[in-house]
């Protein structure tokens, strides 16, 4: 074992040393979250009046419960920055730690570092210790920084700390899983998707357990589930983060023994071989090829995400009746049961369409790996044009998202139009198709990106970022409308509404031409990468 080991100290030291950094985004991330949240909510929310309001609000949207998590007591400021902060927090921390994970263990080997590596004195499993090591480094960092200056912006010590020690643990946990889809995936682009994935499955049914009042046990078996029954500032039970350093040994050592039965720059699911001659004969087949897993990977996830919002689109009247604050104000006559549900319709669909974007997002920078592993030269050194090339991957990148939506609004409006709740099949598949266009806005950024200026690749995620903000937490916070209005989803009309305004989907739309065309004229004039 130690020969196995041999050579892990200086590896892990100079892991640190060198891709450390790339923790330090998701620390500044995850701090600035929770520590706004302790700075801003005392000046929004002065009095108890404001604060029952803000309630009302959280109550009457039951969408948000599906991201933020059950909302146990926001009356008071680390209350409210629990709801807040913990699920998005969590969730950060396990990209973050994902990523550490695979770029050191099957990122390595993909590129060809591993096996400069290997010709030293390094045991076989070094690598995965080491960058085991770092993401847990990476996560105890995250989480000790964001309780500090949580604390220090004036968070009550316990609960932030408490939050704090939440991030980290659910880092360490899915540095685990990292750890473990490492061995399975056959390249690292597989291993990461595995690991995301299982982490967004995981997160929408903690979410939905929680925001329909199904059985503890659905809680329980879910390991975020078991973070969020930490309660910071309700509670503040310390003892379920037994139960993740629990599972994260457990999953480090199945990754341990998978490691040693698999054979170097392989996975358990091995790839297919291509065909023995190319029978890709045009830039449009070329590209659906090289998306082709992801695709149909995308396609099924919408289709369960569809059942899943249409079955708690059913229960929205019981969650509704469930909260005294919603009720009071039903009782009130200040709105109506179906005004709620319709404005539940165009959160949740907002919502569906935000998540559709990503895929969008991952095809334009498919097509920046592509060039930078050299591929796409060889490609249009033939006859085939630059735009040409350019828009197979565009097109591609504005349709598949939108048949997403599509997909999942079809069965969110069957399942919902059956459950005698004021909804009609008509207006949810419309509400759907109105959607789309604000998906394409945020989809466009990323052509204009990859296509202008690529070298900040980064900022392909700029739209994505923005509209889960500004749609999710814009409102609730009483931002002005011009700041609102920079999310295309502020612009999708209520078809269920007499006067619906359609005039902001045309806005939209001009934008998204606009970013089209600085992508295609970049593309057009700008190097290949070297």
């Amino acid at each position: 074992m130690s020969t196995a080991l041999t050579g892990t100290a200086p590896l892990l030291r100079t892991s640190v040393k060198h891709d450390g950094r790339s923790f330090a985004p998701w620390i500044l991330i995850v701090s600035a979250l929770s520590a706004s949240s302790v700075l801003v909510y005392p000046w929004i929310f002065p009095d108890q009046q404001d604060r029952a309001g803000l309630a009302t609000a959280i109550g009457a949207n039951p969408a948000l419960g599906l991201i933020f998590g059950p909302a146990f007591d926001i009356s008071t400021t680390d209350g409210f920055n629990a709801w807040r902060s913990l699920a998005i927090g969590g969730f950060l921390a396990a990209l973050a730690a994902i990523f550490a994970v695979t770029r050191a263990t099957r990122g390595q080997e993909d590129s060809g570092q591993a096996e400069l590596l290997a010709s030293g004195v390094l045991g076989r499993d070094s690598r995965l210790l080491a960058g085991v090591g770092l993401a847990l480094v990476g996560s105890l960092g995250l989480g000790v920084i964001a309780g500090v200056v949580t604390g220090l912006c004036g968070g009550n010590w316990q609960a932030s700390m408490l939050l704090g020690a939440t991030f980290t643990a659910t880092g360490w946990m899915f540095t685990a899983v990292a750890a473990v889809t490492a061995q399975i995936g056959s390249d690292s682009r597989t291993a990461n998707s595995m690991a995301v994935g299982t982490l967004g499955v995981l997160f929408i049914l903690r979410g939905f357990a929680y925001s329909v009042e199904a059985p503890k046990w659905t809680v329980w078996i879910n390991p975020l589930g078991w973070m969020t029954e930490t309660r910071p500032a309700n509670g503040d039970h310390w003892w379920p983060l037994l139960l993740a350093l629990g599972l994260t040994v457990i999953l480090i050592g199945i990754a341990f023994a998978l490691q040693a039965r698999r054979d170097f720059g392989q996975g358990a699911i091995a790839p297919r071989p291509g065909p023995a001659r190319g029978k890709d004969r045009s830039t449009w087949r070329l590209t659906f090829r090289v998306n082709r897993g992801p695709v149909i990977t995308w396609t099924i996830a919408f289709l369960a995400l569809g059942v899943v919002f249409g079955f708690f689109a059913t229960s929205i009247t019981d969650i509704l009746s469930s909260d005294s604050a919603v009720a009071q104000v039903l009782a009130a006559g200040a709105t109506t049961p179906d005004a709620l549900v319709s404005a539940f319709l165009v959160t949740i669909l907002s919502l569906v369409g935000i998540i559709a974007s990503i895929p969008g997002v991952q095809i334009m920078l498919k097509l920046r790996t592509e060039e930078m592993e050299d591929r796409v030269e060889v490609v249009i050194a033939t006859k085939v044009r630059r735009q040409r090339y350019y828009a197979s991957s565009v097109v591609l990148a504005l349709a598949a998202p939108a048949v997403y939506v599509l997909i999942a609004g079809t069965v969110i409006a069957t399942l919902a139009s059956t459950a005698d709740i004021g909804v009609n099949f008509g207006d949810a598949i419309l509400q759907a198709v109105v959607t789309v266009p604000a998906v394409w806005t945020v989809v466009a950024v990323s052509v204009a990106v990859v296509g202008a200026r690529p070298q900040v690749s980064i900022a392909a995620w700029l739209g994505v970022l923005l509209s889960f903000v500004l749609t999710l937490l814009g409102p609730t916070f009483k931002l002005w409308d011009w700041i609102l209005a920079i999310s295309p989803f502020w612009h999708i009309p209520n078809v269920t509404l007499s006067d619906a305004d359609a005039w902001g989907l045309l806005w939209i739309s001009l934008v998204t031409a606009f970013f089209v065309a600085v992508g295609f004229a970049g593309f057009r004039r700008r190097d290949l990468a070297r």
